[in-house]
């Protein structure tokens, strides 16, 4: 009852939110006007650094993540940069008495470049193509959230490595994309080249679009391609696609330009390392703040 009550104001207050912005807000935003980086991180990737907090709908989890992607350079005419991630991804439960255990963390930090130039089209509906190359490094653990109340040990979950165990991925991802002002599309690859771990398939696939809507309003969707871990095997076999759909809204209305209200649908293979195995299905209400 305490969880539904809960869930039920958040409803409230972010709807309330909504109502002023979209009552007040001009028809045509840039998808997110607030960054400084040459290339704007992808809205409705969920392993995109960023500031946000994410309770699940109808669950008692929580996603907390604390990251940013910054550019430490930038040339002249502002089309190339170097620049910096750092980022936390972490899943909490809810408990009693206003508690969040954690049970499971991600961290990644690496370096990127990044560029883009002016296109001129007559077919396309873009005026600027633009890239983005990260070298990145993830690790992953259990925390004391996922530990045994009465401290026996680990809760244990079927279909994975046995816990513990080190997860530790280092990767290169690339991600091309088209844009105009309100909408963008774009396709990735990424490639492990060392894992923790072993027997996974070092190829994985992304492609999404955004557009932004009337009111500050955007929709973003992310799919990706990501092996899938055969337990029997000890390794990787296939894959399977994973979504996450995005639709948001700016608080340019009450004067929070960096603020953004979001509601997420994830289908697919779990975004947390210590999950990787692990298929999920879930909503998200919550907020993000854009750094």
């Amino acid at each position: 009852m305490a969880n539904t009550y809960r869930l039920c104001r958040t409803v409230v207050i972010l709807t309330a939110l909504l109502f002023i912005s979209l009552k007040n807000a001009p028809a045509d935003q840039l998808l997110n006007p607030t960054t400084k980086t040459i290339f704007t991180p992808l809205l409705a990737d969920p392993m995109e650094p960023q500031v946000s907090v994410m309770p699940y709908v109808g669950q008692r989890f929580l996603n907390l993540d604390i990251g940013t992607t910054a550019d430490l350079y930038q040339n002249k005419s502002k089309t190339f940069a170097i620049g910096v991630d750092f980022g936390t991804w972490s899943l909490l439960r809810e408990s009693d008495n206003f508690k969040f255990p954690v049970d499971a963390v991600s961290y990644l930090f690496g370096i990127n470049t990044s560029w883009k130039e002016k296109i001129s089209s007559q077919t396309l509906p873009f005026d600027e193509f633009s890239g983005r190359v990260r070298l990145s490094h993830i690790s992953a653990h259990f925390e004391d959230g996922h530990y045994e109340p009465d401290g026996s040990g680990w809760i244990p979950e079927p279909g994975g490595p046995a816990i513990p165990f080190t997860y530790s991925r280092e990767f290169l991802d690339l991600v091309l994309a088209l844009s105009a002002p309100g909408h963008r599309v774009y396709a990735g690859y990424q490639y492990i080249y060392h894992t923790l771990p072993g027997g996974i398939n070092p190829s994985s696939f992304h492609a999404g679009g955004e557009l932004s809507t009337p009111g500050n309003t955007y929709l973003a969707a992310d799919f990706k391609l990501l092996p899938v871990w055969q337990s029997s095997l000890q390794e990787t076999r296939g894959y399977r696609g994973t979504w996450n759909i995005q639709a948001g809204m700016r608080l340019n209305a009450i004067g929070l330009e960096k603020v953004r209200v979001a509601c997420n649908y994830f289908s697919g293979m779990s975004i947390q390392g210590m999950y990787f195995y692990h298929p999920e299905s879930f909503t998200t209400l919550g907020m993000i703040i854009d750094i």
